[in-house]
């Protein structure tokens, strides 16, 4: 008997060791991986708002509470009762995580087998309304007053209602005349190209003209004999597109064009409709993104009716929010600006006079939530308290006193209920996957928050990693910039240990908070399990620092952001663990472009890099982004000449693996072979790899792939001498 006591004693310690030395894959870590999923963290339930009421869900039930009473749930739908409800037979209805419930009347299924979207009311279990949707619509908008989809089929836009019919609003035989999508390349917040109007009686669109733009050529190799496929890419310096905003009535069916004047390669962002639906206003910027006017239209004639107000800054101004009307008080609104140095809130009235400023100090709104039932309160998260973490407050608008509502040091966001009485509030921490909290919105003191869901940490049974978070001084001296360092699990202070660098750098990216594993990637985590130190740490010139923080870097992108990560190196080769022969250096898009700047000005440091889809040329790059950072290279021909990375080439000694997508139509591929003619002419000698038919990222099984291919390049040429 001892023998065999003895004997199951053995073998669970054994299973204990097993379970503890499992390790993970790429297949687990990178987007596309067959086990990804697995190991993001997950709730049991799924919660939303529905109105004033939480919602819980998983795949085949959905459950009410009152937040008042959040454990006393009720059921709304069951899988059987919804396969009932739609009365499809035919459709595998084997869960119910496809319906969305939104903060509105109505949850919604789309069937795409079918082609119909149905509205569901779920307190009284009935199909309020269903809409014929077609596949092959694109850029979807439901509006729910009207009950009518606006979507786009190739660039031409039309409106379908309940009974299928189908109108167009705009109908063009020249491909290049493009309606009813996001322009300007996405920049400016700029996410869509149709916007309802409050009731739901107008449509404002974009018509983007890009027939003036020159054909940039991508090649399609897949088809027996390689096909051409052009598309419009202006680039800094050249002739942009053109844009101009309609206003479709649906009652009777007329566009009127907003006459927004001359140059026409001008910016018109952040639309926005006043509540009465008798006036639009655009914040407009003009080609050089200095100069901003919040301007008023009449829909019904098109003409300008006011400037209300404008700014100004030598380097940049980049609206980003439209405004946040008041629907009591409709001739007030609420505008977010970086006027003072940091982003904050400002509220208005519509003859452009400021009544007072919300929100002050050197730090930076990040989210501006949504307002109370009465619009006494605005919700907003900001970084007041650290720079790499993120709380949630209250505003009074007529005192502009501002109450804290979380307190936990992290990353907190959060949704509001339909009235705004209550707040939904995501939580994580370095050390923190996912907790789900119910937050009153009348609290006035320091108090704990109703919990109503935790995730589990995915990686609890593996092998992992020790993140740590810190701090050191800018190129300057003075500023403090964040960094997460990540040790092998078995790190042992006394090894010397290779290190790799993730870098990012540019504008528009936070690397560093303190969420989940300290927004740490799956890619650097499977560095460190393989004996890497890896480290990331935000440079001047990203964000949510404040604008000189952010706009330190204009007209010589790299120059700034490079000096300030070689205080990350000094940093990193002042640690004893550290193997200053064995230091690497890995980033993609701007990252690529950081990659190689670290490269090719400091090649007696790095080792090892791998750039993905760099910018080489600035004057490659288009014309919203790169003028808006670096200006035209007629006006900056210094700043265009010092931060081209041809110029450098011939500074490249460590081994060099250069991945570019042949269809990338962000950073064309016409960057990173001009570096290798560059190469070439210089006599230096780097590695490179083509993705065929991608664009600028890799997606699916491919990006496993590529991640592969990035770690190889690293084991083979940097983790042993």
């Amino acid at each position: 008997m001892k023998y065999f006591i003895g004997l199951f004693a053995c073998l669970f310690f054994e299973m204990n060791l097993m379970a503890q030395e499992k390790v993970l894959t790429v297949e687990d870590l990178i987007p596309g991986g067959k086990t990804y999923t697995n190991f993001t963290p997950k709730t049991t339930y799924k919660v939303q708002w529905y109105g004033d009421d939480l919602v819980f869900s998983d795949e085949n039930e959905i459950w009410i509470a009152n937040p008042q009473k959040p454990d006393e749930k009720k059921t709304l739908l069951t899988q059987s009762e919804l396969i009932t409800l739609l009365n499809e037979k035919d459709i595998n209805l084997n869960r119910l995580s496809f319906v969305s419930i939104e903060n509105q009347p109505f949850a919604t299924v789309f069937l795409p087998a079918k082609e119909k979207q149905f509205y569901l009311d779920l307190r009284n279990k009935t199909v309020a309304f269903e809409i014929p949707r077609k596949k092959d619509w694109a850029n979807t908008d439901f509006c729910s007053e009207n009950k009518r989809f606006v979507f786009t089929r190739e660039n031409n836009l039309y409106i379908s209602g309940t009974e299928g019919n189908t109108v167009a609003i705009a109908e063009d035989s020249n491909p290049y005349m493009v309606y009813g999508q996001a322009v300007h390349r996405n920049e400016f917040g700029i996410r869509k190209g149709t916007f309802w109007s409050p009731k739901g009686n107008f449509l404002a669109f974009y018509r983007m003209d890009e027939t003036m733009v020159g054909d940039y050529p991508l090649v399609d190799i897949f088809k027996r004999e390689a096909e051409l496929k052009n598309i419009k890419y202006p680039m800094a310096g050249m002739t942009s597109h053109e844009v101009i905003v309609g206003i479709y009535e649906l009652s009777t069916g007329k566009t009127t064009y907003l006459k927004t004047g001359e140059p026409k390669d001008h910016y018109l962002t952040n639309i926005s409709w006043d509540p009465n639906e008798k006036y639009i206003y655009i914040a407009e910027l003009n080609r050089e993104q200095n100069h901003l006017q919040l301007n008023q239209y009449d829909i019904t004639t098109g003409e300008k009716t006011r400037t209300l107000f404008e700014e100004h800054n030598d380097r940049y101004v980049e609206p980003e929010n439209p405004l946040l009307f008041l629907k009591k008080t409709p001739d007030q609104f609420i505008w977010q600006s970086k006027r003072s140095g940091y982003n904050h809130l400002y509220l208005y009235d519509t003859t452009g006079k400021l009544i007072r400023p919300l929100t002050s100090g050197n730090y930076d709104i990040t989210a501006a939530l949504g307002l109370d039932e009465d619009e006494k309160q605005i919700f907003v998260v900001s970084n007041e308290l650290n720079p790499i973490e993120f709380q949630v407050y209250k505003v009074n608008l007529k005192t502009a006193q501002k109450t804290q509502l979380t307190f936990e040091p992290g990353v907190h966001n959060a949704q509001l209920s339909l009235s705004g009485k209550y707040l939904l509030e995501r939580f994580s921490h370095l050390n923190t996957p996912l907790n789900i909290n119910l937050i009153s919105a009348a609290v006035s003191t320091k108090y704990k928050p109703v919990r109503l869901q935790t995730a589990e940490n995915p990686y609890k049974d593996y092998v992992f990693p020790k993140i740590s978070l810190g701090s050191l001084k800018a190129a300057d001296g003075k500023t403090d910039l964040y960094y997460h360092l990540i040790k092998p699990a078995d790190f042992d202070p006394d090894k010397k240990y290779p290190v790799v660098i993730y870098v990012y750098g540019g504008p528009h990216s936070q690397m560093i908070k303190n969420d989940w594993l300290a927004s740490a990637r799956g890619w650097s985590l499977y560095m460190a399990q393989k004996g890497y130190i890896v480290f990331s740490m935000d440079n001047r010139g990203t964000s949510n620092r404040g604008f000189e923080f952010e706009s330190v870097i204009h007209r010589q992108l790299g120059i700034t952001e490079t000096a300030d990560q070689m205080c990350g190196v000094k940093f990193l080769q002042s640690l004893p663990y550290v193997d200053k022969e064995r230091i690497g250096v890995h980033g993609w898009s701007y990252g690529g472009f950081m990659s190689t700047n670290l490269m090719l000005r400091h090649p007696e440091i790095f080792k090892v890099g791998v750039a993905g889809g760099p910018v080489i040329d600035w004057k490659y790059y288009e014309i919203m982004y790169g003028e808006r950072y670096m200006d035209a290279p007629q006006e900056n021909p210094d700043g265009y000449e010092q931060t081209n990375m041809n110029n450098l080439a011939g500074n490249l000694k460590g081994r060099f693996l250069i991945i570019h997508g042949d269809q990338d139509p962000t950073v064309v591929w016409q960057n990173s072979l001009s570096f290798l003619k560059a190469c070439i002419t210089a006599r230096t000698y780097p590695d490179y790899f083509v993705y065929p038919g991608h664009g600028h990222n890799m997606t699916g099984t491919d990006r496993v792939h590529l991640h592969e291919k990035i770690t190889r390049y690293f084991e083979d040429y940097l983790k042993y001498r």
